[in-house]
């Protein structure tokens, strides 16, 4: 629940400050953050990374 609540504070953040900067760049942020997140939870499964990467495409 608290990453949930870290991805919702870095979310609202970004979009507050792109309206107020007129930076729309600024609304890549949380998206980049999720691609993060994901990358670093495939890095901590104990298989080699692409074998990893491989089962993840392979489910139906």
């Amino acid at each position: 629940m608290l990453l949930f609540y870290l991805f919702l504070i870095i979310t609202v953040t970004s979009i507050f400050l792109a309206i107020k900067k007129q930076k729309p760049v600024l609304l890549s942020v949380p998206i980049a953050t999720l691609i993060t997140y994901a990358v670093v939870e495939i890095a901590l499964v104990p298989a080699p990374f692409l074998d990893t990467i491989k089962f993840i495409f392979s489910l139906k």
